[in-house]
This record gives structure tokens, C-alpha cells and sequence, in this order.
């Protein structure tokens, strides 16, 4: 599946980004795959498999949905 790319333009964070959102950093591929824990003011809050959960600014960083939420465990 080709991922889409959402641009942080507006007040919010893009519609994707919603928790639970898989989600990749474009310029820090070694995070590998993150889930979206929050989305709020523009600030994305993304727990990514190998540094852990980290704050996004929408605005500064279009992260790139690589799918949507996960089923459950």
C-alpha cells in the first residue's frame, strides 16, 4: 500500500493523523514505524518501535501514514 503524505497546513494536525494512525517520520526513517497517541493543537504525539514516543509539530513535519489503526492485540 503507497503511503500519503499529509502536509501540516492549518490550525490542526492533518484529518490522518488520528490515534492510533501508523505513521512514518520522513526524515528519521531509523525510528521506523510509529502510532499516533495524540493529535492536539498541531502537536502530534507518536510512540515510534525504536526511540519510543516523541512530540510532532504538524506544522513542521508532514509525517507519512503508512496505514490506518490497528486491530486489536
Amino acid at each position: 500500500m503507497p503511503s500519503v503524505t499529509f502536509a501540516g497546513a492549518g490550525p490542526g494536525p492533518a484529518p490522518g493523523l488520528v490515534p492510533g494512525a501508523l505513521v512514518r517520520h520522513p526524515r528519521e526513517p531509523d525510528w521506523g514505524i510509529g502510532q499516533v497517541q495524540s493529535a492536539i493543537d498541531g502537536r502530534v504525539t507518536v510512540n515510534f518501535e525504536q526511540v519510543g514516543k516523541r512530540l510532532i509539530n504538524a506544522a513542521e513535519v508532514a509525517l507519512e501514514i503508512v496505514g490506518g489503526r490497528e486491530d486489536s492485540r
